[in-house]
């Protein structure tokens, strides 16, 4: 089992960027391989995350700095580095919503982070970012702060002004706009976690027993469906010979019970049991 789990990081090595919170299922394609992506996980450049149906992912950067990604999203690391002279970081969304915020102690620190989405790249200067990829329609949209957005082949322009948003589309950029509130709050539930709904965090004390079984053969191989399928299960063997397969870190009973409900009739799952 051991050998299914992601190679740590060299000792000397800093982390830039960590998983902080999921709502499965969503996981990490890395070095050809694939694996469920769960709360503490460390990522490195050449990583790329998938959000599945109804998913959200929300990453931790070392600076300070939280990415969000809302579902049936992908996203990749083509540059990552957490050089304590300067945080650099290139990100690029190949589908779906995406969130950046920067909390206030890291405005001060030294980074240089962009997002390509698309065909579009946009040098973050700003705090708040909001952005979504999909065929044909490409949105960045200033929520604090500065931005420099480009299209391939066109010269930058700069959005300075909160709630402002650029957009291509069909391969046509569109001038600058002014989003309202409303359609920012709907935008923003696009890369939220859902209270409730069967989120992970670093520190979540819930969990759900998904399976209790005496064979140790048959117990793997409901790990490896759950986690094929991008849900971090994990085997708790015990003294007497039984092996629970359980996915841990659930930030709330409800979101527990959300989970085990929805489970519940797949891969295998027949009673999934809530647990603290």
């Amino acid at each position: 089992m051991l050998a299914l789990l992601a190679a740590p990081l060299p000792a000397a090595a800093q982390v830039a960027a960590t998983v902080d919170g999921v709502q499965m299922p969503a996981w990490v394609e890395r070095g050809g391989s694939r694996m469920p992506l769960t709360p503490g996980m460390a990522l490195r450049a050449g990583d790329e995350v998938h959000a599945g149906g109804g998913s959200r992912v929300v990453i931790r950067l070392a600076e300070g700095s939280i990415v969000k990604l809302g579902e049936n999203g992908r996203l990749r690391f083509t540059e990552l580095s957490a050089a304590k002279e300067l945080f650099k970081a290139a990100l690029s969304v190949l589908e779906g919503a995406f969130r950046f915020t920067t909390d206030l102690v890291a405005k001060n620190r030294r980074r240089e982070v962009s997002f390509r989405v698309s065909t579009v790249t946009a040098g973050i200067r700003g705090t708040d970012l909001w952005g979504r990829s999909r065929p044909g329609n490409e949105i960045v949209c200033l929520i604090e702060g500065e931005v420099e957005v480009a299209a391939d082949g066109e010269p930058p322009l700069t959005m300075d002004k909160p709630l402002q948003f650029y957009r291509r589309l069909q391969g046509a950029t569109q001038p600058v706009g002014v989003v309202d509130a409303k359609q920012l709050e709907q935008w923003a539930r696009e890369t939220d976690i859902e209270a409730g709904k069967g989120g992970a965090r670093v520190g979540g004390r819930f969990g759900v027993r998904l399976a209790t079984l005496d064979d140790q053969r048959t117990a793997l191989e409901y790990y490896d469906r759950l986690r094929n399928a991008g849900y971090p299960a994990e085997i708790q063997p015990t003294r007497e010979g039984i092996y629970h397969v359980r996915i841990r870190q659930l930030a709330s009973r409800e979101d527990a019970e959300a989970l085990a409900e929805s489970l519940r009739g797949k891969h295998g799952i027949t009673e999934p049991l809530v647990t603290q």
